[in-house]
């Protein structure tokens, strides 16, 4: 209740009735200057010019405000227009009691607005004091048109003063700090009227030191245009030391009330501006989002067609190339591309949590650019790469096993045609034609050891035919040259056969002629033929090319060259044993004076050219020996290179997991407030970033392994694939949940709800979600919790914050509505922000589309429409031309030329479901 006191003594002495609120002291006035006449007439002038501001509503006014209000009628009727209110019956009689009962029931009405009257009464009032009646005028001033003034949690005096301050805050030469002398210089007044109403007032060419001339000029345009009236008179103002603040005050609340309009016009259009914000803010997010998946999404288009290139390579230089092309465009290209997938993503939660806490629709990218469609072509991307990846390493064992084919084959080639070379002038010579019966029995034997020899070579030739099929099989870039040599030798091999049945025929034709056969020489012939071809064999063997992948294979080359090497004492003695033969035939000869023409008739293998081949056997066993060593070397050191990774990634791997999992349960078990958890979070995040060098570390191990062209690892089940996906995977995990907890804080900041608030919400849905995530088929599982719950684990939830959605009728409906909001995809789940965007919505209030429409009508004057011109003197100039581009015209029955429809632009800014 608002108590307004008067001095005894001022009343005793005939000064004005003083009325204060005790709650808002003066200033320590001198008591003296209320007495002051100076003052006396600038509040009669100012309370006359008041009273008939609202008595001319009732078609009438006061001259003397002493007089005119003696009798009561005038008082009451001021207090009914002012205050919209029937007061009691007046009585018309002319009597002095008639005169003190009507000025009683105003005084009564005055009181029973929570006013305490002190030293004034009906009697003082009807004797027409002065100083009283001023001091009533002034406690109606303060009661209807000061105390109802609010501005920011102030009111009354202060609030008014605090307008003030606001309005002509900007204004140079203006400094508001009371109701007297800041109001002196007039400029103040003016800078009121320009504040509202610019086009009225020229501000800049008033000067400080003309008051006259700035009062004159504000006091003018206020009666002219603001139907205010002229309640001071300049040269009053101007004249007194410090003008009355009564008078100042009353003066100012008229401007109050004539700007109130303008200050909700004002609220309106802050309104319209903060949703207009919010709403440019999120289109840049959209146009952000729609760029970013744009770029990812050409990149993709430009990579995929690369690496689904299948055009093979000839050499294995070249696929060396085209693997570190790929080994290139996975440590520089993709990562930038992860990272940016990854912010997309992130951009694409943070711009819906901005539009569900704005109450707007959800965004809706363009066809194609959908965070589902980045995933499928994401997909599609990792896919060409393990299928590219895949084909360079199956090319690459391809030409491998190539390149040791066609050595293979030069070397089978060039001993089978070293050893055909002159065979057919051999078989095709007439010599048995003029020789003994004992040549020709030798040249028959002779050619029994070539068909033996031939039979020999047979499987050498087959082996020929064989690997040049399998090089036609396998696609050989060369294979025309290879088919060609092949074709030659198996012609050469069919005329061969042609010319040894040939030769046999013509021999044994001239057999029954011939006798005499030398036993010795055919026995060496017979057992010096395998046994040459066994040390050809044996060398053949000894410089055969072999490839192995493993430690097992090649010790198995090593065991069988062990055990070649166990058969050579024996094939040494039967070496010996036929140079012995050779010997005993020499000795006979000696011994019977036999002189032998040539060598062997039935053979051209030499004693010499055994001993030859021996120690050239002699000579490819140690080299075999240091080649098969070698290869162990090689295949030692690859199998350290598979240990070396296996140990690191078998670290790497259960890390990884541990990280998820714990991820998992921070996600679930998180404390503190929501800024705390979100400095955790980021500081574990930099501390799995921190382990990056380990996996940069399994990188170089992994290069040097496929450098080693090692294709498998039994030491580990992890994969680098493997490992990069999880690793991929901890690091958008951990970024998705540090988005999660800022959403969270977009939604409580947005929507005022309390961090007790919050974790209640927490701790109810993690209580709730017990159901098990077994993580399907996936390698990397966060925890045992869901991380949503099932609407079944819903129900109780809401049950266990007060909801009634108990198992009846009323019950099921309210939980289907709840879940519509939810679940609008009806997947079943609830999810955490779900949850808490439900709760925020039921505990707290946001702006709607009927509200934006108020504001807007505000603006255009109770209009269904507003035009450009009003728009741009309400709102902010890029605000305004916003709106200008985006509305469409107004086509009403009241339309006008320029009028624009504000009612469907606002409807369109929060979606159909609005309306």
């Amino acid at each position: 209740m608002v108590d307004y006191h008067a001095s005894n003594n001022q009343a005793s002495s005939g000064g004005p009735a003083v009325y204060m609120d005790p709650r808002e002291q003066e200033n320590d006035w001198d008591r003296d200057l209320l007495l002051d006449p100076a003052w006396e007439k600038q509040q009669r002038k100012t309370f006359t010019a008041w009273c008939n501001s609202h008595l001319r509503k009732a078609g009438t006014q006061i001259e003397n405000i002493e007089e005119d209000f003696r009798d009561g009628l005038k008082l009451m009727l001021l207090l009914e227009v002012i205050s919209g209110e029937r007061l009691p019956k007046p009585e018309r009689g002319k009597m002095r009691v008639h005169k003190i009962n009507n000025v009683n029931k105003a005084l009564d009405y005055i009181a029973s607005k929570g006013v305490k009257l002190v030293s004034i009464g009906a009697e003082e009032i009807v004797d027409g004091n002065a100083k009283m009646t001023l001091g009533m005028i002034w406690t109606i001033i303060l009661r209807f048109a000061i105390q109802d003034i609010s501005v920011e949690e102030t009111s009354a005096k202060e609030g008014l003063l605090l307008w003030c301050q606001r309005k002509t805050a900007p204004y140079k030469n203006v400094n508001v700090q009371n109701f007297h002398i800041s109001w002196k210089d007039g400029l103040a007044f003016n800078a009121l009227i320009h504040r509202h109403r610019p086009e009225l007032i020229d501000y800049d060419k008033l000067r400080k030191d003309d008051p006259l001339t700035n009062l004159n000029n504000a006091f003018e345009v206020a009666e002219k245009y603001l139907d205010i009236p002229k309640m001071m008179d300049a040269e009053d103002i101007v004249g007194t030391l410090r003008p009355d603040e009564k008078a100042i005050m009353t003066y100012v609340s008229c401007f109050y009330h004539a700007f109130s309009g303008a200050q909700k016009a004002e609220t309106a259009a802050n309104r319209i501006c903060k949703v207009l914000a919010v709403n440019q803010e999120n289109e840049h997010l959209m146009e952000d989002y729609e760029k970013l998946a744009s770029d990812l999404l050409e990149w993709i288009r430009r990579t995929i067609p690369w690496l689904e290139n299948r055009a093979p390579e000839k050499t294995m230089a070249e696929m060396q190339q085209k693997l570190e092309d790929f080994r290139g465009y996975r440590r520089v290209h993709k990562p930038p591309k992860v990272q940016e997938k990854c912010q997309l993503e992130i951009n694409f939660n943070t711009l819906q949590t901005k539009l569900r806490l704005s109450n707007r629709p959800a965004f809706m990218p363009s066809e194609g650019r959908m965070v589902s469609d980045i995933n499928g072509s994401w997909h599609n991307l990792e896919g060409a790469e393990k299928g590219y990846e895949e084909w360079m390493l199956n090319e690459i064992r391809r030409l491998e096993r190539l390149d040791h084919l066609a050595e293979k084959f030069r070397q089978k080639a060039t001993i089978h045609e070293s050893w055909t070379d002159g065979k057919e002038a051999m078989l095709t010579q007439k010599d048995y034609e003029t020789a003994s019966l004992s040549e020709v029995k030798a040249l028959l034997r002779k050619h029994e050891a070539f068909e033996s020899d031939l039979a020999a070579h047979q499987d050498r030739v087959e082996q020929i035919a064989a690997i040049a099929q399998e090089l036609n099989e396998l696609d050989y870039y060369d294979s025309p040259s290879v088919n060609a040599r092949c074709q030659k030798i198996c012609e050469q091999w069919d005329a061969l056969g042609s010319l040894t049945q040939s030769r046999r025929e013509s021999l044994e034709r001239t057999e029954k002629q011939l006798e005499s056969i030398d036993e010795l020489y055919l026995e060496y012939a017979k057992r010096a033929a395998p046994f040459n071809n066994w040390m050809e064999g044996a060398m053949e063997d000894l410089q055969d090319m072999f490839i192995v992948h493993n430690i097992e294979e090649i010790q198995g080359l090593i065991t069988a060259h062990e055990q070649f090497k166990s058969t050579l004492p024996e094939a040494n003695k039967e070496r010996e044993a036929i140079q012995a033969i050779q010997a005993e035939v020499q000795k006979i000869a000696q011994y019977n004076g036999i002189k032998l023409s040539g060598g062997n008739p039935y053979t051209t293998i030499t004693p010499k050219s055994i001993d030859d081949k021996w120690h050239k056997v002699e000579q490819l066993v140690p080299q075999r020996d240091r080649a098969l060593q070698e290869e162990l070397a090689k295949q030692q050191s690859n199998d350290h290179l598979r240990r070396k990774f296996a140990t690191q990634a078998n670290i790497v791997g259960p890390w990884i997991q541990t990280k998820m999992e714990e991820i998992g349960r921070i996600s679930i078990e998180m404390n503190g407030t929501l800024e705390d958890q979100l400095v955790n979070l980021r500081e574990y995040e930099q501390s799995i970033i921190e382990y990056k060098p380990n996996i940069d570390q399994l990188e170089g191990d992994h290069q040097l392994i496929q450098e080693a062209l090692i294709f498998d690892n039994s030491y580990t089940a992890y994969t680098m694939e493997h490992l990069r996906v999880g690793w991929e995977q901890l690091l958008t995990t951990i970024a998705r949940t540090i988005n999660e907890i800022e959403n969270q804080i977009l939604t409580r900041d947005a929507k005022g709800i309390s961090q007790e608030q919050l974790h209640e919400y927490r701790t109810s849905f993690n209580h709730f979600d017990k159901k098990g995530n077994s993580g399907g088929s996936k390698t990397w599982t966060r925890l045992d919790h869901s991380g949503a719950l099932m609407a079944e684990e819903f129900k109780a939830c809401l049950i266990s914050l007060g909801y009634d959605v108990e198992n009846n009728k009323a019950g099921d409906a309210e939980f289907a509505r709840i879940m519509g909001i939810v679940d609008p995809n009806n997947s079943g789940a609830v999810t955490f922000q779900a949850f808490i965007d439900f709760m925020s919505r039921e505990t707290t209030d946001t702006d709607t589309a009927d509200q934006v429409i108020a504001s807007f009508k505000i603006l255009a004057a109770d209009k269904n429409f507003i035009t450009a011109e009003e728009l741009r003197r309400e709102l902010p100039p890029d605000q305004a031309e916003y709106c200008i581009a985006r509305m469409a015209p107004y086509s009403g029955p009241d339309a006008k030329p320029g009028a624009l429809d504000y009612m469907s632009f606002s409807t369109a800014l929060y979606g159909e479901s609005d309306l």
